[in-house]
């Protein structure tokens, strides 16, 4: 999708607005682990997650296209309408973002607070996104999606960066939510030519991209129920999906109370603050543990924004639960 080349200069964009973010190892969860566990804290950027990398790169590429855009419009459930909102602001944009009704407040806000005008709309992302596709069209706004090789290559970023300062890893887990994240990995572990392990995780509740890739097609579902908003995915992007099968070793699924106990743990062992998707690698390497002993491990923290609320419910022992 793109070379080493490209790719390292798409690190320049991004580190002309925001460090790299650190990979740490830390005592207590390589402790409770049983092997050498890292975490990419993801949840260090600007926004608080790993998606701003991807908004940066896009509209830097946008930009550059010579196609004469007035605003942007987009669909998402958080993390992506932040990188969304703050890098189009960067770039001198304005950006109108759908959420799902009953979204998390704090990321409304969040969005909001970035510029973008927050329209909230249907039941899921998926409805949310289809409604984005429609305003698009009458209101002649560039449509940006949540999978697309600009994105994903300035999200690729955080693995060049990761595979940089970690030698020799075994394996590294990542959640999915629309596949960009994991896509990035992939991508840049091949560039590099390295045989690192690379495992996705999903919510039970919401496993379209689990059933997809044991398939080798995609399959939808009828529901992404899951706390873990940014895993709340019922249809896979086909492009995604490709790149999974072919470079993953396999995706394992978490439930909501493992999610719910690996952000306790992230509390607990490193005093960070993870949510859901951004505990989910944490929760699928916890639950396979039994099998990692010696090796040296990495999680994807790949984002902290959660409401006060819900996290209350996590701290205090709770598994949060949708309306």
């Amino acid at each position: 999708m793109f070379s080493l080349d490209e790719l390292e200069a798409a690190a320049d964009i991004v580190h002309g607005f925001m460090p790299p973010t650190p990979q740490y190892t830390w005592p207590l969860l390589s402790q409770r682990a049983g092997c050498e566990v890292w975490v990419k804290h993801e949840n260090h950027t600007p926004i608080g997650a790993f998606k701003l990398r991807g908004g940066l790169v896009y509209f830097d590429e946008l930009t550059r296209s010579g196609e004469t855009v007035t605003g942007v419009i987009t669909a998402t459930r958080g993390n992506h309408g932040q990188s969304i909102a703050r890098a189009s602001a960067q770039f001198g944009l304005p950006s109108t973002i759908l959420v799902p009704h009953g979204n998390s407040v704090e990321k409304n806000i969040a969005m909001q607070a970035f510029g973008a005008e927050l329209i909230e709309f249907g039941a899921d992302f998926d409805e949310a996104r289809i409604e984005a596709g429609r305003l698009a069209q009458e209101k002649s706004l560039h449509m940006v999606p949540s999978f697309h090789p600009w994105l994903a290559k300035g999200v690729s970023t955080y693995a060049l960066e990761v595979f940089g300062a970690i030698n020799d890893l075994d394996r590294i887990y990542v959640p999915i939510g629309l596949g960009s994240g994991i896509s990035g990995l992939i991508m840049v572990r091949n560039l590099l030519r390295l045989k690192t392990s690379i495992i996705g995780v999903v919510a039970e509740n919401a496993p379209a991209y689990a059933i997809s890739f044991e398939a080798g097609e995609v399959r939808e579902t009828n529901s992404a129920a899951t706390f873990a908003d940014g895993m709340a995915c019922r249809v896979p992007s086909p492009e995604a999906l490709e790149l999974i099968c072919e470079g993953a070793e396999r995706i394992v699924t978490v439930s909501e109370d493992e999610i719910a106990s690996a952000m306790r743990v992230y509390y607990s062992d490193t005093h960070n603050l993870a949510e859901g998707a951004g505990a989910a690698s944490l929760a699928a390497l916890l639950k396979e543990r039994g099998s990692l002993g010696g090796k040296k491990v990495g999680v994807v923290l790949s984002g902290g924004n959660i409401d006060a609320a819900a996290y209350s419910t996590v701290i205090n022992g709770g598994t949060p639960k949708l309306p």
